[in-house]
């Protein structure tokens, strides 16, 4: 009997800490209903329990919610145990811990050795049942001054992002603690290489004071970051192009930097200033919204220009001629151009009939061969300001029959059959009493009078009117008539009859 009582009490004994584990857990993992819906939108202004408990850095707050879990004997106890400002909690009736300062995973360790020392085998856990949000005000460069309310995750740059002006610092930003200490950040620091220290998070009752910039420039080609920057006083050419842009890039032309400057004594307009390498290596003193443009050698590459029936792009007009300007390198040749940008012709580019303007003088130059011929070979050299012209190749369609002018006329898109007979002068109607024609395709097919005529079609005008063809036998049944009356006058005269 007594075997059997004391099996039963390690039974619920064991249950109590299956209960009191899956309990710890459910709170750990799904923490407050409230902070699960909290945690469906993502946000880095509203608190989350389960991210909290997976930092490590998660600072204690004033306002967090825990809870304690421990077997007694054979009796579950739970304490939830709130956080205030005086950041002093109560573990049940063992004592009082000062959490200022700690992380969770601190507190947590003490605790949990507190209520082990005093209950060994209690089976605690300790978990972040809510965590807390709080208000920080943000001033100064900003467009209106404001309380935001944020957790202890919460960074700095999530707050700034929604708080800059045009004229706003992101590298002199003050915060004042709840304590009146005061420390500068630099966001770009933070940003440009990881430094976090720079990007702190937020504690209650934070002053954010965001400055106003010193100096804001901007650097753009062939350097290897180019884009706006703000500079520290001090920092002028040399850490724009070598610490901000990060290096000039491999065709980088230091003896043509072009500097605009937008604010100047002499001109309402801006001026502009050409600097060398020289005036890198002297670090050239740089203004507020100075524009400093770094050029290439590439852009010194020979320049040639195609014209006529080429496309510009998916927005150009097929029909219209439009000139390109084009860089080449030095020794390449017309195949190879072709070649590369192939894109640039249509079906109403002439290639088999393009030339070369170079100078004074035309050069022929079949550029079909070139693309689809496999076996042709002519090196022809590009030249700088060569201009290589590419004609519209011109179609046409054929009018027969019964029209005054029968012939070839241009083609023109988007016409029908009465386009070109009223080139052809328009139907003899005394040939063709009822518009009669016959339209074939290049292909061979027949198009209807409503269709539009294709390039390369026929139009044959037939030829119907009963009097035209009275007309065109009339002379040869007369002579017929003539013959015949004459033999019989003949044969009257004889006698014959």
């Amino acid at each position: 009997m007594f075997f059997r009582l004391k099996s039963i009490k390690n039974t619920i004994t064991a249950l109590l800490f299956a209960l009191l584990f899956l309990n710890a857990y459910s709170q750990e993992k799904f923490g407050n209903p409230d902070e699960t819906e909290k945690s469906k939108h993502s946000s880095p202004f509203f608190g989350d329990a389960q991210l909290a408990m997976s930092t490590p850095d998660y600072p204690v707050t004033a306002g967090d919610v825990y809870t304690l879990s421990f077997v007694l004997g054979n009796s579950p106890f739970t304490y939830t145990i709130p956080l205030d400002s005086t950041y002093k909690i109560r573990v049940a009736n063992l004592g009082v811990l000062n959490c200022k300062g700690l992380t969770f995973k601190e507190l947590k360790n003490q605790v949990l050795l507190l209520v082990t020392k005093n209950y060994p085998m209690s089976g605690a856990q300790f978990v972040l049942s809510s965590s807390s949000n709080f208000f920080v005000s943000v001033t100064g460069e900003v467009p209106k001054s404001s309380e935001q309310k944020v957790w202890a995750l919460t960074r700095l740059s999530d707050v700034v992002s929604e708080n800059l002006t045009e004229y706003s610092s992101i590298r002199n930003i003050k915060i004042i603690s709840e304590s009146k200490e005061e420390k500068t950040y630099d966001l770009f620091k933070a940003e440009r290489t990881g430094d976090f220290s720079q990007n702190p998070y937020l504690r209650p009752n934070d002053k954010i004071v965001i400055n106003r910039l010193y100096k804001k420039v901007t650097i753009k080609g062939a350097v290897e970051r180019s884009g706006t920057y703000e500079l520290l006083e001090g920092e002028n050419l040399q850490q724009l192009i070598f610490y901000y842009a990060n290096g000039l890039a491999p065709l980088a032309d230091t003896s043509r930097i072009e500097l605009f400057r937008a604010i100047t004594e002499k001109d309402d307009s801006g001026e502009k200033l050409y600097l060398s390498k020289s005036d890198i290596e002297n670090d050239f003193e740089l203004s507020c919204y100075d524009e400093v443009t770094i050029s290439s050698f590439k852009e010194l590459t020979p320049t040639i220009f195609v014209e006529g029936a080429v496309n510009t792009g998916a927005s150009a007009n097929a029909s219209m001629s439009n000139r390109i300007a084009a860089s080449v390198n030095n020794g390449e040749d017309y195949a190879f151009f072709a070649r590369r940008n192939k894109a640039w012709f249509s079906s109403i580019s002439d290639l088999e009939n393009a030339y070369i303007i170079r100078g004074g003088d035309i050069i022929p130059i079949n550029l079909s061969k070139m693309l689809y011929d496999a076996s042709f070979y002519s090196k022809i050299e590009i030249m700088a300001d060569d201009v290589l012209r590419i004609p519209f190749k011109q179609f046409f369609v054929s009018v027969s029959g019964a029209v005054n002018a029968p012939g070839r006329y241009p083609f023109i898109p988007d016409r029908k059959w009465d386009y070109y007979v009223a080139l052809a002068g328009g139907i003899i109607k005394s040939q063709n009493s009822r518009d009669s024609l016959e339209i074939t395709a290049l292909n061979g097919d027949s198009l209807s009078k409503n269709d539009i005529i294709l390039p390369e079609s026929i139009i044959d005008v037939k030829t119907n009117s009963t009097l035209y063809y009275f007309n065109q036998y009339a002379p040869i049944l007369t002579t017929i008539f003539s013959l015949v009356a004459t033999s019989l006058s003949i044969l009257v005269i004889s006698g014959a009859l």
